[in-house]
């Protein structure tokens, strides 16, 4: 896959893809959560397995975080599954986000350049 073939605002390289389990979930805050994390600049693709209670969510990790995803989660009532795996798998999640979002700020370096100011 390459830029062209996701939504504005994610770039492939930095493209994440997550899966929490979710509780308190109905059918009225399902619709609302899932239209209000599509709406967010960076999601590529957003959907929920009603089966197994698990929100999917592809995302650029430098343009969108996890912890405002939890908040709308959070806003309509519904909540991340407080189960162990479900704890583990979240701060995994964290902190590959937080790396991806540090990779895609950091300027490159290399011994072989010449100094600034010189010539």
């Amino acid at each position: 896959m390459n830029d062209s073939q996701h939504r504005l605002g994610v770039c492939e390289v930095n493209l994440v893809v997550r899966h929490l389990r979710l509780d308190k979930i109905t059918v009225a805050n399902k619709d609302l959560i899932l239209a209000e994390i599509d709406a967010i600049y960076g999601i590529d693709n957003v959907s929920f397995d009603d089966k197994s209670a698990v929100l999917n969510i592809a995302y650029d990790a430098s343009r969108c975080h996890l912890d405002g995803i939890e908040e709308i989660i959070r806003q309509h009532g519904a909540d991340v599954a407080h189960d162990w795996w479900t704890h583990v798998k979240e701060g995994y999640y964290k902190y590959v986000d937080q790396n991806v979002k540090d990779n895609a700020a950091h300027e490159p370096w290399s011994c072989h350049k010449v100094p600034p100011g010189k010539k």
